[in-house]
């Protein structure tokens, strides 16, 4: 076999420009969606102090030309990042629809319920799912749910366990 018989690898070539501008563009992109979060959302972010200071940055210019630009440094600054995918991942969470906070919403009610039902024995299986959680304030928020389902009420418990539930679980991802 000759040379050219041989497919293209990207490994062997590189990547092609249009593939990098693909990937720069969607970096700009995802510096586009940090600038749209809320600080507290903000904080909860693995990122470095020079992405924090390029995105409080690029809030306060107005400029349209400016701002394009200083995007395009927020994506550099994020292809440093350690670790781009988890980033990306991280934000797709706040997203209401994204499909990772559709599968964070679902475990949340799957604990929920399990808690409500099961009782007691499943908060240490949380636990050691989510070890950050407060075990006491866990076992009170699910007996409250609990008598509420007894009772045929609703007086909110049930919500309040799957918040809690649901801070845990985006706690925990966002530490993974």
């Amino acid at each position: 076999m000759s040379d050219h018989d041989h497919p293209h690898d990207d490994e062997e070539f590189g990547k092609s420009k249009s593939q990098l501008k693909r990937e720069m563009h969607a970096l700009q992109d995802m510096g586009k969606r940090m600038l749209e979060l809320s600080n507290d959302q903000l904080d909860t972010l693995p990122i470095s102090d020079t992405l924090r200071a390029a995105i409080e940055e690029s809030r306060r210019i107005r400029q349209n030309e400016a701002k394009r630009r200083h995007l395009q440094y927020v994506g550099k600054v994020i292809r440093q990042e350690d670790d781009p995918d988890a980033l990306k991942r991280a934000i797709d969470a706040f997203d209401a629809g994204s499909e990772e906070h559709t599968r964070r919403h679902h475990l949340a009610e799957r604990w929920r319920d399990r808690l409500i039902a099961e009782g007691d024995s499943v908060v240490g299986e949380f636990f050691s799912y989510c070890p950050t959680a407060d075990l006491q304030h866990l076992r009170n928020l699910a007996r409250n749910a609990r008598k509420d389902v007894e009772k045929q009420k609703n007086t909110g418990q049930s919500r309040k366990l799957f918040r809690y539930l649901r801070d845990c679980i985006d706690d925990a991802e966002a530490a993974n």
